[in-house]
């Protein structure tokens, strides 16, 4: 997958260099964190916060020919929940191919990726298995299929939450009205007008969408009552 600027990523540290720390992206070459991205104010020691083979997840600031500038300090808590969670997917799905592979699997994969992630890839394989055999030999195709079709790929999830204002005097009884016909995702009350939505999908970006649709389908929906509504 081509990486874009504002990406979040998974990083291997390379090399500290004075104050320029080197990093292997995830699948994308070499990147860099200046000293001022590493973390918010003072650093006393730079080890504290990076150190060579530490795995670190690092937002894209810049992409400049093969020169990629990247942030530690400026990921999100989620964000790199998020990363992390995407990261242990696509390393289940290669276990699966590489049962079958062996030492073809890295070269495969490749190949998968370049049109997209291999998860997305296993999904989608389920539906149309002759996808496959674009990748591998008749045989392996039929074993892969053989080990999706009892071994369920691990969800990820994601969780978003929303904060209801209203005067109105029937106006906890419009919120429920709201949110009960909301079945593709899980809502929870946590206390005084504010829901937590929870998604679960085979991806970070359909669990996502499954939420912002909610979201924006929620709000029409409160507009339309005089309700306000606000998303974190």
């Amino acid at each position: 997958m081509v990486l874009e600027q504002g990406d979040s990523v998974l990083c291997t540290v390379d090399r500290i260099v004075g104050t320029t720390v080197f990093v292997n992206i995830e699948g994308h070459g070499e990147g860099k964190i200046i000293l001022s991205e590493i973390a918010p104010g003072r650093i006393r020691n730079l080890r504290d916060y990076v150190v060579p083979k530490k795995s670190i997840v690092c937002k894209v600031l810049r992409i400049s020919g093969n020169d990629v500038d990247l942030s530690l300090r400026r990921v999100t808590p989620k964000e790199k929940k998020e990363v992390l969670e995407q990261y242990k997917l696509e390393r289940s799905c290669k276990s699966i191919l590489k049962s079958v592979l062996g030492e073809k699997t890295e070269e495969i994969t490749k190949k998968i990726c370049g049109e997209c992630r291999i998860d997305e890839f296993l999904e989608k394989v389920k539906k149309n298995p002759k996808e496959l055999e674009r990748f591998v030999d008749k045989k392996e195709a039929e074993k892969i299929l053989e080990i999706l079709s009892c071994q369920k790929v691990k969800k990820v999830s994601l969780k978003k939450e929303i904060k209801f204002n209203t005067t109105k005097p029937d106006g906890l009884e419009l919120i429920k009205k709201l949110l009960s016909n909301k079945k593709s995702v899980e809502i929870k009350y946590i206390a005084a007008g504010n829901y937590s939505i929870r998604a679960e999908a085979s991806d970070l970006k359909k669990a996502d969408n499954k939420i912002r649709e909610t979201i924006s389908e929620i709000e029409r929906e409160a507009k339309a009552l005089g309700i306000e509504i606000r998303s974190n």
